[in-house]
């Protein structure tokens, strides 16, 4: 087993059940891994702060375990947890952005909006349409930041969105490591100035970052998860920024906005100006019944076989896995020489077949809600088969019809929900759509 390095431990906490000889002479940090509360019957873990009633997670020694954190490694009641303070201990060679775009009036505004909260102390919030270039107007701030010496990290919920940001990160940061950090990686930790990851990864820090970007802090599975709200107060220092980004804000950052929490930039506009795709909704009632059968109804059909013999490309989002097989069945059918593959969160092929979509190998994606948000194609249409079913909240609905339109060569996109019926999701949808797109006229 590797030596732990005093580096491994600068504003990261590590789970130990003795302290390694290495470290023996280290000022550390110690922090009992978990507190157990006698007379309560439960006990609390202090890497993700969720109590558990002892019962249900006692080991046979009499000891307890904590389950919610458990992907990051176990941690029990035997052990503690040990960090070192962040130093920041780092060689700074400005300049660091070697980013040579430029960005639009309004774009400029919001980033030096966000290099102003950086440098005064402000948690912000930046509401941004899909496609606004929301990435791109990080990179003045970053760049201040990092020019200061200070450590930042960019955190998402999803690996898929990580992926995507990553070689855009390193082509805009060339004079800095760039870590990436997620679940499953064969990369070992190194300590670095920068760092981006999933917000699970967040868990393992400890007052490290001075500041800390939230992409996409409305997705699941960060949107209303206790313990990665808790992951993202435990990573940043007392003293440090947070920014938030998303298109589509809950009520409760729009209420954090209201009572002065949060300060908020907003951005309608897409960077080359077009406007969002507005859905058209069809309703089709039986499609399940009918794809069941591996028959498609007539109006998907004349839609998929329009798309087909234009050779567009588009993704297809349906609300199950279960669906995947059968809609494939059905595809290889109507166009047994398409070029398509399906895709959900636990495929092994995974990325491989995302990369494949964007290096235009595919025409065509089936996919469920993984695909919804952060990642971007050109030149593709939507279709939203059973937009009205529970999984696709208004926020998803937005995001999925926002894969279109992205690039701007292809500055426009068409998007199709086939429904049952209507429902509250895909009326606010919609709606936020048109008010979006007449903010920007």
């Amino acid at each position: 087993m590797k030596q732990m390095q005093k580096s491994d431990l600068f504003g990261r906490q590590q789970f130990v059940l003795t302290i390694p000889p290495e470290l023996a002479a280290c000022q550390l940090q110690r922090r009992p891994a978990m507190t157990v509360v006698t007379s309560g019957k439960t006990v609390q873990c202090h890497r993700c702060h969720t109590i558990s009633q002892q019962r249900d997670v006692a080991l046979c020694d009499g000891q307890f375990y904590c389950p919610a954190c458990l992907q990051l490694g176990r941690i029990d009641s035997r052990g503690e947890l040990i960090s070192l303070p962040e130093p920041n201990q780092f060689q700074v060679r400005p300049p660091l952005l070697t980013w040579s775009g430029q960005l639009t009036p309004q774009q400029q505004q919001v980033s030096q909006a966000i290099l102003t909260g950086f440098q005064h102390q402000q948690q912000r919030l930046v509401w941004a349409v899909t496609g606004a270039g929301k990435t791109e107007m990080l990179f003045e701030g970053l760049a201040w930041a990092l020019t200061q010496g200070w450590r930042v990290a960019i955190a998402a919920p999803r690996i898929d969105v990580c992926l995507e940001l990553m070689p855009r990160l390193q082509a805009a940061f060339q004079k800095t490591p760039i870590l990436l950090l997620y679940g499953g990686q064969t990369e070992a930790y190194r300590y670095t100035q920068f760092v981006l990851c999933t917000t699970h990864q967040l868990l393992r820090f400890y007052h490290a970052f001075d500041v800390l970007v939230i992409d996409e802090v409305d997705a699941f599975p960060y949107a209303r998860n206790a313990v990665l709200q808790v992951a993202t107060q435990q990573a940043l220092k007392p003293t440090g920024r947070r920014l938030y980004l998303t298109a589509t804000p809950s009520a409760a950052l729009k209420h954090q906005v209201q009572v002065g929490q949060l300060q908020l930039s907003y951005l309608p506009r897409r960077y080359h100006g077009h406007p969002l795709a507005q859905p058209r909704v069809w309703v089709t009632p039986g499609w399940q019944r009918q794809l069941v059968r591996q028959r498609l109804t007539w109006r998907l059909k004349q839609l998929l076989q329009q798309k087909i013999q234009r050779q567009q490309a588009f993704l297809l989002f349906v609300p199950r896995i279960a669906l995947l097989a059968p809609l494939a069945a059905c595809l290889k059918q109507l166009a047994p020489h398409l070029r398509f593959e399906t895709v959900h969160a636990a495929d092994p092929q995974r990325e491989a077949k995302i990369l494949a979509m964007r290096q235009q190998r595919y025409q065509a994606l089936i996919t469920t809600t993984i695909l919804e948000r952060g990642v971007t194609f050109a030149n593709i249409d939507v279709i939203v088969l059973g937009a009205d079913d529970p999984v696709f909240t208004t926020a998803a609905l937005v995001q999925m019809a926002g894969r279109t339109g992205r690039k701007a060569a292809y500055p426009e996109g068409q998007v199709d929900f086939m429904v049952q019926g209507y429902n509250r999701s895909i009326k606010a949808a919609c709606r936020q759509i048109r008010q979006m797109n007449r903010a920007c006229q």
